[in-house]
């Protein structure tokens, strides 16, 4: 479910009641562990968090004048989501993650190429969250696309 919101505050307003205290928890976790250099905005109908264009000029490469995505959250119709492109193109990322996971949780992990869904909301894992969203800056983010994703459309 994309959004029309303006902004993320815009974005919050908009969701059933028992869904605004996670996404602006998981708001406040990305928001306090993430990197400088990473911005808040909407981006493809949901919250997102992005190298602007200011720092990375050429933006994504399929929308060049869209900037680079990182990270994005959603609350869907069935589950929250949060979108890590960086466990989508760094396999150690991935299998660190995976392995955290499965320490902390005695549930399945249910994750896509770069979609982690949490159907039970209450057991989403925020402080390992917190952890995945400072691995990686937005220099070492620049890197692994310009030789990973960006490559895989050449």
């Amino acid at each position: 479910m994309t959004s029309k919101a303006n902004s993320p505050e815009e974005y919050v307003q908009e969701l059933p009641e028992e869904r605004k205290a996670i996404i602006q928890k998981l708001r406040k976790i990305i928001l306090d562990n993430l990197p400088d250099g990473f911005e808040e905005t909407m981006s493809y109908g949901m919250i997102g968090y992005v190298i602007p264009h200011s720092v990375y000029p050429k933006g994504h490469h399929c929308t060049p004048k869209l900037p680079l995505p990182f990270i994005n959250i959603a609350s869907q119709k069935n589950f929250v989501a949060l979108y890590h492109m960086g466990i989508y193109a760094d396999k150690n990322l991935l299998n660190w993650f995976t392995s955290a996971y499965k320490k902390i949780s005695g549930r399945k992990l249910d994750i896509g190429k770069n979609c982690i869904r949490f159907k039970k909301t209450e057991a989403i894992p925020y402080n390992l969250i917190a952890e995945l969203v400072s691995k990686i800056t937005p220099q070492d983010w620049i890197q692994t696309y310009e030789e990973t994703i960006k490559k895989k459309d050449k």
